[in-house]
């Protein structure tokens, strides 16, 4: 745990419409993951799949290849759709492979830049959405104040946590503005209340 961990829990904790899930599933974190590329990767192959697909896939996709920028291109696609990508998720993967080699992505490429200029550089690339740019600033480089509204985990928690799912997009986003600068946190919980419903 961290110092701003802990911030984000006391902060949370102490909000009206969250504070009850903070305080049921205690203090959460939020770091980059050890390898940006090959969390970007899962990310893909989690698009528009069961968690048990995902899964499924991913297994298979880490065993019949390398998953580095280099091993992804080396890969002819027949041996990743056998692993369980789609033809468009093939195309996207091998599209985030090329952007790693060619723009010289990591970690580092991207400290200094604010989550706007990261979204911006991330959706560029053909295939990657708003989403999976969203997941990519929380999960691959520990952002604290990103609320990836475009998942519909977060909109499903949402919705309990407001307790009414008559709302916009953009309702929801502006009502997710009391929780920053830990919206990624806040975010965290809310997968934790829809995984419970």
């Amino acid at each position: 745990m961290t110092d701003t961990d802990d911030a984000a829990y006391e902060f949370l904790r102490d909000d009206d419409l969250l504070g009850p899930v903070v305080a049921e599933h205690g203090p959460l974190t939020i770091e980059p993951a050890d390898d940006f590329f090959e969390r970007f990767v899962t990310s893909i192959t989690n698009q528009q799949v069961s968690m048990a697909a995902a899964a499924s896939i991913r297994e298979s996709l880490f065993d019949a290849v390398e998953v580095t920028p280099e091993g992804i291109l080396a890969a002819d696609d027949e041996t990743l759709r056998e692993a369980g990508l789609s033809s468009q998720k093939t195309r996207y993967v091998n599209n985030v492979a090329e952007a790693f080699v060619e723009r010289g992505y990591s970690k580092e490429y991207f400290e200094g830049m604010d989550d706007d200029t990261v979204r911006a550089e991330l959706t560029s690339i053909t295939g990657v959405g708003e989403w999976t740019a969203d997941v990519q600033l929380v999960f691959s480089l520990g952002r604290e104040d990103v609320f990836p509204v475009g998942d519909l985990g977060i909109r499903k928690g949402m919705y309990v946590v407001l307790g009414d799912d008559d709302y916009t997009r953009g309702e929801l986003r502006e009502a997710a503005e009391r929780w920053s600068p830990y919206r990624s946190y806040a975010s965290r919980y809310l997968w934790r209340v829809e995984d419970e419903y």
